[in-house]
């Protein structure tokens, strides 16, 4: 996204932060900041040369970006684009990038 301000993303990263806390899920933050290798491996990961952080995996499983979360939010399908099980919501480990 051109323009991006890292202020926009941090307020991003906040509101994923926040809908992961809420549906009581377990994450690892992952911060592509401390080098530009990680950078790149989220990249590549989400196949797309310029994507910016937040990105949201479900292990090694690539969920989506920000305005996917936040629409998944919106429709209250949360889980569902996360790739969590209802029963499993505890125990799953969500990578967020």
């Amino acid at each position: 996204v051109v323009g991006l301000t890292i202020y926009k993303v941090k307020q991003r990263q906040s509101e994923v932060l926040r809908i992961l806390d809420g549906n009581r899920l377990k994450y690892q933050l992952v911060d592509v900041s401390l080098s530009e290798s990680l950078l790149q491996e989220m990249r590549d990961k989400v196949g797309k040369a310029d994507a910016v952080p937040p990105q949201i995996f479900n292990g090694n499983e690539y969920c989506g970006d920000f305005e996917m979360l936040y629409e998944a939010t919106e429709n209250e399908e949360v889980k569902k684009f996360l790739k969590v099980a209802a029963v499993d919501r505890v125990g799953k480990n969500v990578a967020t990038i």
